[in-house]
């Protein structure tokens, strides 16, 4: 397998990777911001008489906004948290690759720490 072949197909695993995590953590934040908000609506309607006439629609319109915050902000946050830490691990095996290519004396360049990659990994 190609270095860039290999490259492209670990590229990819890790954005189905990311899609699936996103999905996930974004099905969760809107049950759980919908179940707030359905609460919440509840309270409020049982509480505050301004709210208790006001067309079911409109409280509709409340609850799934509530939905679709926590969708967003869930899928978001579990994005960053994966992205995070994509990011710490792809920084420590390019400094082991440094380090292991400078023991050996050669430079370690991007086609290097690749090349050194790709024999890693078989």
């Amino acid at each position: 397998m190609s270095t860039s072949l290999a490259t492209r197909t670990r590229r990819e695993e890790d954005v189905e990777r990311a899609y699936n995590i996103q999905v996930k953590a974004g099905f969760k934040g809107a049950a759980r911001s919908t179940a707030i908000g359905v609460g919440l609506s509840i309270v409020a309607h049982y509480t505050w008489p301004a709210f208790r006439r006001q067309r079911l629609a409109f409280k509709g319109f409340l609850v799934s906004g509530f939905c679709l915050v926590g969708l967003v902000f869930g899928a978001e946050r579990a994005l960053l948290a994966h992205e995070t830490q994509r990011r710490i691990e792809e920084n420590d095996m390019r400094r082991v690759a440094r380090l292991e290519l400078s023991k050996r004396g050669i430079i370690p360049t991007e086609t290097e720490i690749a090349k050194w990659r790709a024999s890693n990994e078989q």
